[in-house]
């Protein structure tokens, strides 16, 4: 990768120009600009080569919790010379926000260009001009929230920005208070993702509530149609109570009973490629979500994650088939939010996980402590230097896990992370294909993308990690929400 932007010792760098939108003033008076937030990547135009997807927010984006307009939501595409493709404006009937807006980048139809899939509304405008519903609508309340009005899910071109195809969303909000709550908290909590549960060609998930309700929809995109192939209702008659609350702040895909058919991993419950329910274990919602080969001295692969629910278990890991726990550790009387499960040290068989609520470094086998002390950060993982084992990715930094303290790799300067505490990248991925990742910052400015990549060299080979099924739709599905890292289907390259 050539080196234009900032190099370190450890690293290089490439920026990418993009173009910061223009900000605005809500209808209350507050001014507002914007920040390059989430980012994707796949071939838009079929020359065998990647483009970004990004994500605009604007300054006052919000939390459901939280009342108050929003400015609107932009989708770009660019080259990664800088040339933007196309822009795609959301438009005021879509709420800014880390819950409302999960844009899939992906080939759905086979024809080598990806398609970008993402919940519309009146006033949506295309990157060709094209103007979905009421280009007059005007749904917000007083409170800045989106109660009323149509709901839409739309395919746009990758290659022009076009709209393809635009179908009535599903699930629909019905009535909002049947979500949880009246105000607008809960009824607008959507998670989206794509999964091949045909085994043949990839679908658009898209999934709305957690809290309470979950419904989760499987779209199939072709010939310039959107077909909805199933939906899953926490609230149907074959379901029923079991099924309600359990979901997470993201989701994961992953053919979890290895019938080369992916299934939606929703937290506490599982639902199978046909949108069956295939488990739950009923131990609730969580902030953090990690589905991998974690314990590879047993078949398949498993779950980890943080309990919100002060009177579950702290943290757990459990058979992701089947949904039954392997070890739970005790409960910790709070709400442990962060999580995170993978082979840091290669002292310990198989993966390490902590978490933010319980002491110490523990083996995912068996939830034993191992030697050593927790990581100093409890966020991303990234495969950098040359070993099978991955780094510590926090912020605007990498830091190799060792046992008497982390040691810095790499600080990224003029670039800041993103979704305020969650201190996210734009998008981590194997982008160049030696499968080490590269990690995408936005400038401190927001003029550019910076694309980091390690120099390290390594003596493992093998293939990108883009060409594991499991990875590639970890990269399509990690702007969900709380942002997650990429796992693949084998723990160590």
């Amino acid at each position: 990768m050539a080196a234009d932007g900032e190099v370190s010792t450890l690293a290089t760098s490439q920026d990418v120009p993009i173009q910061k939108p223009a900000g605005g003033t809500t209808p209350d008076g507050v001014a507002y600009t914007y920040t390059a937030n989430d980012a994707s990547v796949a071939d838009l135009d079929a020359d065998g080569a990647y483009e970004i997807v990004l994500k605009w927010d604007p300054t006052n984006a919000k939390d459901n919790s939280q009342a108050g307009y929003t400015g609107n939501v932009y989708l770009d595409a660019y080259e990664l010379n800088g040339t933007r493709k196309w822009r795609i404006d959301l438009g005021r009937n879509i709420r800014a926000g880390a819950h409302y807006t999960q844009f899939q980048v992906f080939d759905y139809d086979g024809d080598n260009r990806a398609e970008v899939a993402v919940k519309t509304a009146d006033g949506s405008r295309s990157g060709t001009g094209q103007v979905i519903g009421d280009a007059n609508a005007d749904h917000r309340n007083s409170s800045g929230y989106i109660l009323t009005g149509p709901e839409y899910l739309t395919v746009f071109s990758g290659t022009t920005g076009e709209v393809l195809a635009t179908a009535n969303y599903v699930p629909p909000r019905g009535t909002v208070s049947s979500w949880g709550d009246s105000y607008g908290n809960r009824v607008d909590r959507f998670l989206a993702g794509t999964a091949y549960v045909s085994g043949a060609r990839p679908s658009i998930i898209e999934a709305r509530g957690y809290y309470t309700r979950s419904v989760i929809s499987a779209w199939d995109y072709s010939n310039r149609t959107l077909t909805r192939r199933w939906t899953f209702d926490s609230n149907s008659s074959t379901n029923g109570s079991a099924w309600t609350g359990q979901g997470n702040h993201q989701l994961s895909i992953a053919d979890v009973d290895n019938d080369g058919r992916d299934e939606i991993m929703y937290g506490a419950m599982a639902i199978d490629d046909n949108g069956n329910g295939l488990w739950t274990n009923g131990l609730g919602h969580g902030d953090a979500y990690h589905v991998g080969d974690l314990v590879p001295s047993r078949a398949g692969l498993e779950v980890f994650k943080p309990s919100e629910d002060s009177s579950k278990p702290a943290d757990w890991v459990a058979d992701a088939r089947t949904g039954q726990t392997i070890w739970r550790a005790a409960s910790c009387g709070c709400d442990n939010g962060r999580a995170v499960g993978d082979d840091i040290w290669s002292g310990n068989a198989g993966a390490e996980v902590w978490s933010s609520a319980v002491a110490g470094l523990r083996s995912a086998t068996n939830g034993a402590q191992v030697a050593g002390r927790k990581p100093g950060s409890t966020n991303f993982v990234i495969w950098w230097d040359g070993d099978g084992q991955r780094e510590l990715l926090d912020g605007t930094h990498i830091d190799k896990y060792g046992t008497a303290g982390d040691t810095r790799l790499l600080t990224a300067s003029g670039v800041h992370s993103n979704n305020g505490t969650k201190a996210t990248p734009a998008l981590q991925a194997d982008i160049l294909g030696d499968w080490r990742e590269e990690v995408i910052w936005p400038t401190s400015d927001d003029t550019a993308l910076r694309i980091y990549s390690t120099t390290d060299s390594t003596s493992i080979s093998r293939v990108s990690l883009m060409q594991d099924r499991m990875y590639r739709v970890a990269v399509a599905w990690q702007n969900t929400a709380y942002n997650q890292p990429p796992h693949a289907s084998f723990l160590n390259p």
